[in-house]
């Protein structure tokens, strides 16, 4: 996998994250760099984390599935893309309250289901061979990274952000596992 491939994935992954950040930022009375470098620690923990926990599960189940392991990474990516379009446009109406902070239990949960994509494309990750510590790496930096920048321009510029990232995010995915088909088929 080329390292412009796994970029884009990193940023595919991260945008659930960057949305969930504009709204923390939204709603935080205050920013201070406490709440942003936690909020882009954490997210990018977690997202550096779970591709490592679905590679491992991955390589388990690996020798069963070779003969058609590209329409996996592919259905696994697309299912990915698909929940956060369908998230993005079906998504309710804003009701938290401002706060002055972000609660751990809250901000580990947060990070914790946003990361739940990131363990679907480590499996497709052990399925493509891919060095998974560089693409952890690649993914938990790019995630803290857009998760801070979230939280900025969410406290500084409002919600209107938080749909676009999520529909762009869920393209990308799904243009991966598309361009991940075409390329094991043959096609490309």
């Amino acid at each position: 996998m080329s390292l412009w491939t796994l970029l884009v994935i990193a940023l595919g992954v991260s945008a659930d994250a960057f949305a969930v950040a504009l709204g923390k930022g939204l709603h935080l009375r205050r920013l201070t760099v406490r709440s942003a470098a936690s909020l882009a620690l954490a997210f990018g923990f977690f997202q550096a984390l779970m591709p490592v926990l679905g590679w491992a599960l991955g390589r388990q189940f690996r020798g069963y599935i070779t003969a058609f392991d590209h329409w996996v990474a592919f259905g696994l990516l697309a299912l990915i893309g698909g929940k956060m379009l369908w998230e993005a446009f079906t998504g309710g109406a804003d009701e938290e309250e401002d706060s002055d902070g972000i609660p751990l239990r809250q901000l580990l949960l947060l990070a914790l289901a946003t990361s739940i994509d990131a363990l679907a494309v480590g499996i497709s990750f052990a399925f493509l061979d891919v060095a998974i510590v560089p693409a952890a790496l690649a993914i938990g930096v790019t995630t803290a990274v857009i998760t801070a920048v979230g939280a900025v321009i969410g406290h500084k510029a409002g919600s209107r952000f938080g749909k676009p990232a999520e529909v762009l995010g869920g393209l990308i995915l799904i243009a991966i596992g598309v361009n991940i088909v075409l390329e094991h088929t043959g096609v490309l």
